[in-house]
């Protein structure tokens, strides 16, 4: 049955069918071939979505749309500007933090890319910057987005693994920050030997990095109470998602005052149609799921991998190269859905872990979001650049480099995650 069942899916993806498609199509013809009655189709699909948690996702999306339309993901630009504008190449440090920054209230790779980069690419380009690697940094300080709380992934996670959300999200900021890091050091690199271009910077002000701080409070007080309210247990991720959309339109419209209550229905409009495609992914993957789960695949896999990496060590780079080989091809949130009923039982077996183990497959997957043929921030940052993704993919080199550096390191240093995730660790 599972054999069919992969044969459709590979075929179906060779030929261009969207994933949704892929994962509901190759379930349902591997359960009819079985005479397995077609309603455990639409049962699964219903079940898929039965969670409180997950709707904590449509509410993170209208968050992120407001938060962009109110001027706050402008306040986090202008703050990082202040910060960083000074050095060397001081548009894609600009771009980094920023991403960085936003990445704390938006919860979505995409959004921190669509937010930041409509603002600084254009800028990038009128100064002379390799329009390319500017392009494919963005896209890369995009997939951090996913990494730093709150995250959709996480909370996916959360709800399917029986693993604290709170605890992820902790489990998250350290590992974030290092991938913004590496992202900063691969900027110098490339803006050393970039030419004047690469020089035009804005004169380091303390004044500034005051001023712009203090307007960027009432956004950097929305990170604080979601992330806050999740790990004090005032809030589930849910209810912190929907206090997020009520946050969000009291500080645009109220205190920034770059928000209409005109805009709303637009942005409630674009909202469900992004919040659709990721929960129409997540109940045809949650079919594919079960059938994977109901033909023992965990178990077999367990014991294959078992024979082969029968230690942490080698189980874990034996994870990542599967997670970013998959990533390479699907969009998170359905490979979540996918790969975690089969490698978190064997994880837990050698003794991995838990939240560990989440934050390095939320990362892998993460990095995914960079390469083609999927991609997502780097579709994202192409289209904004007005690049096609051939000529961009050339650039992502060093990015995925500094990438998967932090990835490699927080793999083999589990303190960078259960540090701080620890209190909230049963």
């Amino acid at each position: 049955m599972i054999t069919l069942a992969i044969i459709a899916f590979c075929v179906l993806m060779l030929i261009g069918t969207p994933v949704v498609f892929c994962l509901g199509i190759s379930a349902a013809i591997s359960l009819l071939a079985s005479g397995v009655p077609m309603a455990i189709v639409t049962q699964r699909i219903y079940s898929g979505l039965e969670s409180f948690t997950i709707m904590a996702i449509p509410f993170f999306v209208l968050a992120g749309l407001i938060m962009e339309r109110g001027g706050i993901a402008r306040r986090f630009i202008d703050f990082a500007t202040a910060l960083v504008g000074w050095v060397t190449g001081s548009l894609l440090f600009v771009s980094v933090v920023a991403c960085t920054g936003f990445s704390a209230i938006s919860g979505s790779g995409s959004a921190d890319t669509a937010a930041v980069g409509s603002m600084t690419l254009p800028e990038m380009r009128k100064r002379g910057y390799d329009i390319d690697f500017a392009t494919a940094t963005l896209a890369a300080a995009g997939c951090i987005g996913p990494v730093i709380p709150p995250s959709i992934m996480m909370v996916v996670i959360g709800t399917i693994s029986n693993i604290s959300v709170g605890a992820l999200f902790l489990g998250g900021i350290l590992p974030g920050l290092l991938m913004s890091v590496g992202l900063l050091i691969a900027c110098h690199l490339h803006a050393k030997k970039g030419g004047e271009a690469y020089r035009d910077s804005v004169p380091f002000s303390a004044r500034r990095v005051v001023t712009t701080a203090v307007a960027a409070i009432p956004a950097m007080g929305i990170a604080v109470f979601l992330v806050g309210g999740i790990v004090g247990g005032i809030m589930t991720p849910t209810e912190a998602a929907g206090m997020a959309v009520f946050a969000s339109i009291l500080v645009g419209k109220y205190i920034y005052r770059e928000l209409s209550f005109s805009q709303l229905p637009g942005l409630l409009l674009r909202a469900s149609a992004m919040s659709a495609a990721v929960m129409i992914v997540i109940s045809t993957a949650n079919v594919f799921a079960w059938l994977i789960t109901s033909q023992n695949v965990p178990q077999l896999l367990a014991e294959y991998l078992g024979a082969v990496a029968d230690n942490k060590i080698l189980f874990l780079l034996a994870a990542n190269v599967i997670l970013l080989l998959i990533g390479t091809f699907m969009e998170g949130i359905s490979a979540l859905l996918i790969v975690m009923p089969i490698l978190q039982p064997i994880a837990n077996q050698l003794g991995i872990d838990p939240v560990h183990f989440g934050v390095v497959v939320v990362m892998n997957l993460s990095v995914g979001m960079l390469t083609p043929p999927y991609g997502s921030t780097l579709f994202v940052a192409a289209t904004i650049a007005d690049r096609n993704v051939g000529q961009v993919s050339r650039k992502i080199g060093m990015p995925m480099l500094a990438l998967t550096a932090a990835l490699l390191v927080t793999t083999y240093c589990p303190p960078l995650v259960t540090w701080l995730a620890g209190s909230l660790m049963p």
